[in-house]
């Protein structure tokens, strides 16, 4: 890993961070916990969840110029989110990640952002709840 290269650098750019996003959305596209909540065209949520990423993680700011800030927990709210709807997207968004081929400390670090983003996003029931199980 080269000293101040950020992690959309290292992947090779957008690409990689679509590919991730397709991976994560045939998961929910058979998940009978998140593809309820889910409008019936997935394209566009798709589209938003790449877009951030590649911002988040040190692409450009088009999500900024097209949506505006994230705002991640106002934009999540009309939704139910508790345990069972955390989990499953974790556990979805973390298969995605490991199928990625990134390095050890990439994988580590996005895995832990996802489970640490996931946990502020609940909105009902206990914080915290069930642990989530990185393996």
């Amino acid at each position: 890993m080269s000293e101040g290269s950020t992690l959309f650098d290292r992947v090779g750019g957008r690409d990689w961070f679509v590919a991730l996003v397709d991976r994560f959305y045939e998961g929910v596209a058979g998940n009978h916990v998140l593809r309820p909540m889910y409008p019936e065209d997935l394209g566009p949520p798709a589209e938003h969840l790449a877009l951030f990423l590649i911002q988040y993680w040190g692409g450009p700011d088009e999500y900024n110029r097209e949506r505006g800030h994230p705002r991640l927990r106002m934009r999540h709210q009309p939704f139910v989110i508790g345990d069972p709807e955390r989990l499953a997207w974790f556990r979805i968004m973390a298969k995605a990640v490991r199928e990625g081929g990134l390095s050890p400390e990439d994988e580590e670090q996005m895995i832990d952002y996802f489970a640490s983003t996931t946990a502020s996003l609940m909105n009902t029931g206990r914080s915290g709840g069930e642990r989530i199980a990185l393996q």
